[in-house]
């Protein structure tokens, strides 16, 4: 099968300031993977490297197999950004638009089908928020605003989700749904990529873990992860205890 992505020897930077340096991983259909890593680390750089929304400096970069600059099917991710919850407070339109606009990378110009309706409908009943379709996003919480923001990628018909520090702001019984949430689109076959600062999510959650601070310290499987020195090489004296009841 196909690998989602690979990265080959891929470096990047903001002017004179590296922000990734030769980096070379692959992720696979079905994947769960953790990105962690410091504040400032590349983290975020790294998955817009992956998605095509920044170009590299060196290295190349394949996304569904093909290299990403030329990847036109962009209803095959779905990406959900660090600011998403606060953008969304400021977009004048119901959960439901917000859902449909997933369909837009199929229908075009055209008009919405039964299909592009049923789609939404059960993106939004995945997800749990049949009960909101006619709220305002301005209305909704935070953790309401993300799973429509899952919901759109999912009408999209997704085959990977990535997600930057998606909980932000999010209280913790919203967040420990959410992350169930994930857990079961995985288990469907749904490829995830996952900026997350709690580690313990990370290896609770993750099936593979990269670890990076410009540099790739790490990629492999969480076990790997957890008894590897990786975080104490990328963090430092700081890095964070690892809780890890990942099955």
């Amino acid at each position: 099968m196909t690998p989602v992505v690979e990265l080959d020897s891929v470096s990047f930077a903001y002017g004179d300031s590296v922000a990734v340096r030769d980096v070379s991983l692959t992720i696979e259909a079905g994947d769960f993977l953790g990105l962690v890593g410091p504040n400032g680390s590349g983290k975020t750089t790294l998955l817009h490297l992956m998605l095509g929304l920044h170009t590299p400096d060196e290295g190349t970069i394949r996304l569904f197999g093909r290299p990403v600059e030329e990847f036109d099917a962009g209803g095959r991710v779905g990406y959900v950004s660090q600011q998403a919850t606060n953008r969304g407070g400021t977009m004048p339109v119901t959960v439901r638009e917000c859902v449909t606009m997933g369909r837009f990378a199929h229908v075009g110009h055209g008009r919405l089908t039964e299909a592009d309706r049923d789609a939404v409908a059960n993106a939004m009943e995945t997800v749990g928020i049949v009960n909101l379709a006619d709220r305002l996003m301005t209305e909704l919480s935070g953790g309401q605003k993300q799973r429509a923001y899952i919901a759109r990628a999912l009408a999209s018909e997704a085959d990977l989700l990535a997600l930057d520090e998606p909980t932000v702001g999010v209280d913790a019984e919203s967040r420990d749904a959410f992350y169930a949430l994930l857990d079961g689109l995985n288990d469907e076959g749904i490829t995830i990529v996952l900026i997350e600062h709690d580690i313990g999510v990370v290896t609770d959650r993750a099936d593979h873990v990269a670890c990076i601070n410009t540099e790739l310290f790490h990629h492999g499987d969480t076990e790997s992860f957890v008894e590897s020195d990786a975080l104490e090489d990328a963090y430092g004296a700081t890095g964070q205890v690892v809780h890890h009841h990942h099955p």
